[in-house]
């Protein structure tokens, strides 16, 4: 498949290293530039950490080719946070990124997260107590939730006051029950009408058509956010984002406009999650240095584990399939194990069988099932490349033994489908 554009995803619970993967992407050479990075579903609970010539950065909103000057368009499938956005291209320019928003392009149709969507879903997983769903508490859910039902401020509204202080209104008089109600509560509401407006004037809000006319310039490439084993409809319930993860909407996107891409599923060779839920082959004993993932107020730890081919046979499965891996972390210690299949109480499991999408009674019987599940696990094998392309019939293109830029070497039969 000769396309350039390329869709990265990652096959896990999250942290994988997408952005890292997106990044060496866009500073790679190429007889074709990657004119944008597109972001497809998600919010600002991302946090895509880059290391590239001397920078760190945890990229949230702003697309992972930012170091290299390449614009981002985040689509209509986003959900949008002004407050973070400014805020995060004030660390851009302190990194010496010139002008941050001048790169950003924001579909009129992706849906605002405001701060009364934070406070709810904050205030809701509080409420929770031990039976949190891992939440990251920035507001995902309940900017979904609600624009499901009710008429939703969009990004298209900051530039319309009018509309948009009604909205904000009726989003607020909703919420009021839980989030302590006061009578003077519509006068933040005329602060976030002004800086909706500031906002708008400094960004650059676009239509439909945004998408072809980045693609006639260069390549293109999709970077998710998330992992497809907590996907909204693909992940085990109730401990999933508001988010389809798997590439059905950037395949979609592209389709709309003609195009086609190479889909890069990035998994590491071990396990991690950041947040509460079923994870089979979890080990606190393991001691593997974790520094861009602390300890979150609504996820807690940072969870790790040994290996699971199983976990990531379904992950690709749900993806309808992924044209090659990026396998990252090849510098993770040799007390990593990979898990050969699970004991549960109704047997063996070496698979995991794939649902319709939408049925989420199957998802929770899966959740049921790897609560349950007791991984037989054993060594790796020093070829551990070799082994990943073995388990999951997927060839590996991208390898990385470190967090740099610098650390990922591109295998050469991947070159011409990736590069254009």
């Amino acid at each position: 498949m000769r396309t350039g554009n390329v869709i990265v995803v990652d096959l896990g619970f999250g942290d994988a290293g997408k952005g890292a993967t997106v990044d060496w992407l866009c500073a790679v050479e190429s007889a074709r530039p990657v004119a944008a990075v597109v972001r497809f579903n998600g919010g600002a609970q991302a946090a895509h950490t880059v290391l590239a010539d001397g920078k760190r950065h945890t990229f949230a909103q702003f697309g992972s080719g930012t170091f290299s000057g390449v614009p981002t368009l985040l689509s209509r499938h986003m959900l949008v946070e002004p407050i973070a956005l400014a805020a995060e291209a004030a660390r851009l320019a302190e990194l010496g990124v010139p002008d941050p928003l001048r790169l950003l392009r924001i579909d009129g149709g992706a849906l605002l997260t405001t701060p009364i969507h934070i406070a709810a879903n904050r205030a809701r997983e509080d409420a929770r107590g031990s039976s949190r769903h891992g939440s990251c508490g920035r507001g995902i859910g309940e900017t979904a939730s609600y624009a499901l039902r009710y008429d939703a401020p969009r990004v298209a509204d900051c530039l319309r006051p009018e509309a948009l202080d009604r909205k904000l209104r009726a989003l607020a008089d909703h919420y009021a029950p839980l989030i302590a109600p006061s009578p003077h509560r519509y006068e933040p509401i005329q602060d976030l009408v002004a800086m909706y407006r500031e906002f708008a004037a400094a960004v650059t809000i676009v239509g439909p058509d945004c998408l072809a006319e980045f693609a006639a310039r260069g390549r293109l490439i999709f970077e998710g956010a998330q992992g497809v084993l907590l996907d909204e409809w693909r992940g085990f319930h109730p401990h999933t984002t508001w988010s389809t993860v798997e590439p059905r909407r950037a395949r979609a996107m592209l389709r709309e406009i003609g195009a086609r891409a190479y889909t890069l599923g990035v998994t590491r060779t071990y396990a991690t999650r950041h947040g509460a839920g079923p994870f089979p082959t979890e080990d606190p004993a393991l001691d593997i240095p974790e520094p861009h993932n602390p300890f979150g107020r609504y996820q807690g730890e940072f969870r790790r584990g040994h290996a699971d081919p199983i976990l990531l046979r379904y992950a690709i499965a749900v993806c309808g399939g992924v044209d090659g891996l990026a396998l990252t972390h090849l510098d993770a210690p040799a007390a990593v194990r990979a898990a050969t299949h699970y004991r549960t109480p109704t047997g063996r499991v070496t698979d995991l069988p794939v649902g319709r999408w939408r049925d989420l009674a199957h998802q929770r019987r899966l959740t049921e099932l790897l609560r349950t599940a007791k991984p037989v696990t054993v060594e790796l094998p020093d070829d551990r490349v070799g082994w990943w392309e073995s388990e999951c019939g997927i060839p590996v293109a991208l390898t990385s033994d470190g967090p740099n830029r610098g650390a990922r070497t591109m295998r050469t039969r991947a070159l011409a489908a990736i590069s254009g």
